[in-house]
């Protein structure tokens, strides 16, 4: 395992797409420390090295970056069975899937005696330094037994915590008409190009004769980006807008190692795809590392994908509002920002979760026990200070997010209501 980690350290110091901006970030050698430490006292297990490596991976404060363990111990994947999120100096319980003990709107005011702003201070980095609508408390929760509860009738008590077997996920691409001139689109991830290219299909007169569209991506777990092509055609204005900005370029990290790793899962997209559009993409992407391996950082060339950059859209619908959160992220990330140069197009409800300013993933394995997940290109509007790691994409009116969402659907109410004003 002490070679592995070694391993790890060259990726992030060569083929990480982050490594020019972040050097000297990281302190390896503190880790690797540790790990020859547990390997003299024979402490040394999968379960803690994991531990390790992902702690070190934090220097780099890059969300777009995995570690996981994969060996057959971990092939049942577990969960809490319930989300928080933190307002002021309560965890307030967003989501429930497998704990039927508790209900959103409870709160914890504490986990084993730590309050809540201790535990802001000692995992700030687990947090990243995160505002708190937009801190992740998945992991923190999971390094506890119980917690301080009070449930809605103000009632306090000690809630232990127990392990379920993950829910699987099931996306959601829907549309459903809410007025006679009103429409919510919900798209809960980018993954299949073909679901949502069949719910435009099959809407086609909805969406062709409604004014006024409201599209939910507050939760958006990413995919590929040529999955919502097919939407810019409504969501452009029809003179059009040229999405090419001539100062800000995505430049690939083209070493060998990275070439073979993207090539691999390249070949392997193309043989399990169908869709026309997504198999052209995959095959420029394809060419474009074959090209160019050995190169370092390169700006492919995607003029076989978009031989105009100029976007012209549709005269329906005339206005569209785009609520947004921030568990939308990567192609969520990239959906949102283009979409925000549309004339058409108001944005409501809190920032992206902004992780594409390193993007393109790559995974490396270690003998199906381990492996990392790692992106190999970059923005290069970075160097400028413009980056989104943190930020996020930000809506045109901000709504902070309160237990009061629990309650009701304050960012839909509100994107109803400045379309009701605007008429037909």
């Amino acid at each position: 395992m002490e070679s592995i980690f070694k391993e790890i350290v060259q990726i992030m110091h060569q083929d990480y797409s982050g490594f020019k901006d972040k050097k000297g970030w990281d302190n390896p050698n503190y880790f690797l420390q540790k790990i020859k430490d547990l390997k003299v006292s024979n402490k040394l297990t999968k379960e803690l090295f994991t531990e390790i490596v992902k702690d070190y991976l934090l220097d780099f404060k890059d969300q777009h970056v995995y570690f996981l363990q994969n060996d057959s111990v971990k092939t049942r994947k577990l969960e809490l069975g319930f989300q928080v999120r933190r307002y002021d100096d309560r965890l307030y319980v967003t989501e429930v899937s497998s704990e039927n003990r508790l209900k959103c709107g409870m709160f914890f005011k504490s986990l084993e005696g730590i309050t809540v702003p201790e535990l802001v201070e000692l995992h700030k980095r687990l947090l990243f330094h995160e505002s708190a609508e937009r801190e992740n408390w998945a992991h923190i929760l999971s390094l506890y037994k119980y917690g301080e509860i009070e449930d809605l009738n103000g009632n306090q008590s000690l809630f232990q915590f127990y392990l379920y077997d993950k829910s699987p996920y099931s996306p959601t691409y829907s549309v459903r008409s809410i007025s006679e001139n009103i429409l919510k689109m919900t798209i809960t991830d980018f993954m299949d190009p073909e679901a949502i290219s069949n719910m435009l299909n099959e809407n086609d007169n909805l969406l062709e004769s409604t004014e006024h569209w409201i599209i939910d991506v507050r939760t958006n777990y990413g995919g590929s980006d040529a999955s919502f092509y097919p939407l810019l055609s409504y969501i452009m204005p029809e003179e059009g807008i040229n999405l090419e900005d001539p100062e800000d370029k995505m430049l690939f990290n083209c070493t060998n190692e990275n070439t073979v790793r993207q090539l691999i899962e390249l070949d392997r997209d193309i043989e399990n795809t169908q869709d026309k559009q997504t198999l052209l993409f995959l095959n420029v992407m394809k060419k474009e590392w074959e090209r160019n391996k050995g190169k370092g950082f390169v700006e492919f060339n995607f003029e076989e994908l978009f031989p105009t950059t100029i976007f012209k859209g549709k005269k329906t619908p005339n206005k569209i509002v785009i609520l947004t959160d921030c568990m939308c992220g990567s192609s969520g990330d990239s959906f949102v920002e283009i979409c925000k140069q549309s004339s058409k197009v108001t944005v409501i409800g809190r920032p992206t979760k902004g992780l594409n300013d390193y993007t393109n993933l790559v995974c490396m394995k270690w003998n199906n026990e381990f492996e990392l997940m790692y992106p190999t290109s970059r923005l290069s509007r970075i160097e400028k200070g413009k980056g989104m790691s943190g930020i996020g994409i930000q809506p045109d009116i901000y709504i902070p997010w309160s237990p009061k969402h629990l309650e009701d659907d304050i960012d839909l109410k509100a994107a109803i209501s400045m379309l009701t004003s605007l008429g037909v």
